[in-house]
């Protein structure tokens, strides 16, 4: 069973930046894809940004301002967020998969607010 942890989360200002973390527990390979998603109220999740063992992808709205990495010694994963903006306000989750098995965490709240 694996389990997800985000943290890193909080309240920053127009222009500020953030770094969330995920820490894995249990058995996760390099060979999972990782990424996080968001959320925001009323609205569906979204990727924010994905990354496997070769690539990263990211979403049109955070590229050149997000940064996904991961840690595959320590079982962690990261986003560090930049510039950011009053629509990136939402709840971001992490998460961990491979063709058959998915996993997710509790998320972490991100307020972009003046």
């Amino acid at each position: 069973q694996v389990q997800l942890v985000e943290s890193g989360g909080g309240l920053v200002q127009p222009g500020g930046s953030l770094r969330l973390s995920c820490a894995a527990s249990g058995s996760i390979f390099s060979n999972y894809y990782m990424g996080w998603y968001r959320q925001a109220p009323g609205k569906q999740r979204d990727m924010v940004a994905t990354i496997t063992s070769r690539s990263t992808n990211y979403a049109d709205s955070v590229k050149g301002r997000f940064t996904i990495s991961r840690d595959n010694a320590k079982n962690t994963l990261h986003l560090q967020m930049n510039n950011l903006k009053p629509d990136d306000t939402a709840v971001y989750y992490c998460h961990a998969g491979t063709a058959t098995l998915s996993y997710w965490g509790q998320g972490t709240q991100v307020t972009v607010s003046s």
